[in-house]
């Protein structure tokens, strides 16, 4: 982390906030909310099984936005604001054989009854 204590995802070389070094890796919470979403209909070959998908800017607790696509909708509308959590997911398959590439998504926080 560097010295000026800046959450930085993913780490890299230089920290965009104060220059130092930023190559440690800080463990993320991964909760955070939607900034902004879309629903993807025409996608890359590798991710058009997943047609249409949602891809959302997510603002981390800590801080980051990343973009990333959202998951486990089950027929739920998105919304600037709603809560999401990290999962790990199929992000595709590669190659003859098939090969399976995972990675982050996020979905929905259930909200509790009181």
């Amino acid at each position: 982390m560097p010295r000026c204590d800046a959450r930085i995802f993913p780490p890299r070389d230089l920290c965009p906030e104060c220059g130092e070094e930023a190559r440690e890796a800080y463990k993320f919470s991964g909760r955070g909310e939607i900034y902004s979403f879309t629903t993807v209909s025409d996608a890359p070959a590798e991710f058009s099984e997943f047609t249409p998908y949602a891809v959302a800017l997510i603002r981390l607790e800590e801080g980051p936005l990343l973009t990333a696509q959202v998951t486990d909708l089950d027929g739920a509308p998105l919304r600037i604001g709603m809560p999401v959590e990290m999962v790990t997911r199929k992000l595709y398959s590669e190659g003859e054989k098939g090969t399976l590439v995972y990675g982050y998504k996020f979905r929905p926080v259930l909200e509790r009854a009181s």
